[in-house]
């Protein structure tokens, strides 16, 4: 009787074990979603295709829309592919193989997905074109973005500001830097900054002394800080031995540190020679401590916490089969259809306001500041 008892005990124990162990899917941590048994969560799984971590604001996006989708009952397959254009096509097609029912995808080259949105339409997967424009395909739902064009806008006018030009002040010497030729919004940041500075350029007021004044001749490759610390190292020695730069319109806050290094190789930021009013974008940790240091004197935020609430309604919307709010039907021509956007406002950032749209709203905390 004492060895059945203790066989049956044992028995017993093994099935409860098996009960618990055997569908590992019960309790699994995926994407940091819980995933209940062998079906996935309740709602299904949302692909986030982010270009590189080595910029803190992608970091950031990605982390928010993950944030956002989790609390929605989705599992994140969330990806970062260093500016590969490779590596970000391989992940997209991973994504399609594992199920994923939308791809949030913010696109390294605009041009380079064709071929890899065709295999999601294939599979009835849907398609958000996030921050960045997808060029070339009919495969795009929806695009959520800023107002690009003011973004521009925004840093030629605190130029003009500052420089006084409005006041008639000048002449002054400008150098122009754009963004990456094959990111489409590179083109809107430096189209809305061109339609403030190219008046003042024309009548002489501003002065390009290097005459690079075309996207052609600004473009900075992959957004690279490096890259624009080169340029701006061979603008100074060529241009500027004998003569001062007084302003320089950056679209990016990591091209800015790169062209603040170059600066301060040549002596820059003394009191002798002061630092030139420099632009930037995305209010990254790094340019907000410039900033405040003096250095870098503006900055154009873009709240991406509210971008992410944009893209997750427009993922939501497809799913259910729904129309997703948008703002704009008619800026955003990818040269195949115009893809129905939601603009959300970006916000100029200096040393006198920075503590109000950044600490107050909590994007950063004073402490991250210092």
């Amino acid at each position: 009787m004492k060895k059945a008892l203790t066989l049956f005990v044992i028995t017993s124990l093994i099935m409860v074990l098996a009960a618990c162990g055997g569908n590992n899917g019960g309790n699994t941590e995926v994407g940091g979603a819980k995933k209940g048994g062998s079906g996935g969560s309740a709602k299904g799984s949302v692909g986030i295709s982010m270009p590189t971590k080595s910029s803190e604001r992608w970091v950031g996006d990605g982390a928010n829309m993950k944030k956002e989708f989790e609390a929605l009952g989705y599992t994140v397959d969330l990806q970062y592919a260093e500016d590969v254009i490779e590596n970000q096509v391989s992940q997209i097609e991973n994504m399609i193989t594992k199920g994923a029912k939308v791809l949030v995808i913010a696109s390294i080259d605009g041009e380079s997905l064709t071929d890899v949105l065709q295999k999601a339409a294939d599979q009835d997967i849907k398609v958000i074109a996030y921050d960045r424009l997808i060029k070339n395909s009919e495969h795009v739902s929806y695009y959520a973005t800023f107002d690009n064009f003011k973004v521009g806008v925004l840093q030629a006018s605190y130029l003009e500001e500052k420089l006084g030009l409005k006041e008639g002040k000048g002449p002054f010497n400008i150098e122009l830097f754009a963004g990456s030729p094959d990111d489409n919004n590179a083109y809107f940041f430096f189209d809305g900054a061109m339609s403030v500075l190219k008046p003042y350029i024309d009548s002489g007021k501003l002065v390009v002394k290097s005459k690079q004044t075309n996207m052609e001749q600004v473009a900075t490759l992959r957004w690279d800080g490096a890259t624009a610390q080169s340029r701006m190292d061979n603008l100074l020695s060529a241009n500027y031995a004998n003569d001062t730069v007084h302003a320089v319109l950056s679209p990016y806050d990591g091209i800015s540190i790169g062209i603040i290094s170059s600066l301060k190789g040549v002596g820059y930021g003394s009191a002798n020679k002061p630092m030139p009013i420099i632009s930037g974008q995305d209010a990254e940790l790094a340019s907000i401590k410039s900033i405040i240091a003096g250095e870098q004197t503006s900055t154009v935020f873009k709240d991406t916490r509210e971008l992410a609430k944009v893209a997750v309604s427009m993922v939501e919307a497809v799913i259910e089969g729904k129309e997703a709010q948008v703002n704009d039907t008619e800026t955003y021509n990818n040269g195949v259809k115009v893809v129905p956007s939601y603009l959300l406002e970006p916000v100029s950032v200096d040393k006198d306001n920075y503590k109000q749209v950044l600490v107050d709203s909590g994007y950063y905390t004073e402490g991250e500041l210092k």
